[in-house]
């Protein structure tokens, strides 16, 4: 699952996109301040940040530029209302991956989201193979030689998390908080009992666990 955070302190724009990428299959977090944007980009772990620049208590650039200077290498996506093209070379300059003039469309948004992390994790396209399988992250779907595999959206999304780490191990508070929403009750159990589902719907050695450590995707993968 692709965990996306917005910082955007208008609340229509916010809860737009926030609605429209969680229908495009992202979790999305959502600040409405530099201040606490910038701290949680700094403290979590997020695959893309989508940053609006008019922000209170710190300004998104400056929110960026803190960013960068700390090694902080998550892939940025700038919303902004500003036309000017010289703030819009300050912006990638600063570290920026890439840059959306409100007003915009949501689809657009999360497709430049999809190929940021995409970029990041080495993939030229939607469709990822692991095995005898196919991830589509646009069609959020697992099929099997062509044909599809019946997963539940939380099952889907771990697949999807641990095929796009591929090499990683993933601990039990990495993969919650990628799946599940900020809110949602931490049970120990609930990340053994999710990996026990997956590997009943795909091979078992799908998902190899590393004691004491977490999970990643299997040997062969």
């Amino acid at each position: 699952m692709t965990r996306i955070l917005v910082i955007e302190d208008d609340d229509r724009i916010a809860e737009t996109l926030s609605a429209g990428l969680g229908r495009s299959g992202f979790l999305v977090e959502r600040e409405s301040d530099g201040e606490a944007g910038w701290y949680r980009g700094d403290t979590e772990e997020f695959d893309a940040i989508v940053l609006d620049l008019g922000l209170p208590q710190i300004d998104g650039l400056t929110v960026l530029k803190r960013w960068r200077q700390a090694g902080r290498m998550t892939p940025i996506l700038i919303l902004t209302a500003r036309v000017q093209w010289e703030e819009r070379v300050e912006g990638i300059e600063a570290g920026a991956d890439d840059y959306v003039i409100k007003p915009f469309h949501v689809m657009e948004i999360a497709a430049r989201l999809r190929a940021l992390v995409r970029r990041v994790n080495g993939h030229a396209t939607s469709v990822i193979s692991f095995g005898s399988y196919q991830l589509n992250l646009r069609t959020l779907s697992v099929t099997s030689d062509g044909l599809p595999i019946d997963l539940s959206p939380q099952e889907f999304k771990l697949v999807s998390y641990l095929v796009q780490n591929r090499g990683r191990v993933l601990s039990q508070l990495q993969i919650t908080e990628h799946i599940y929403n900020q809110d949602f009750e931490r049970d120990s159990n609930v990340v053994e009992v999710l990996v026990a589902r997956v590997r009943k719907r795909l091979a078992a050695d799908v998902i190899k666990t590393r004691r004491g450590f977490g999970y990643t995707l299997g040997d062969g993968y």
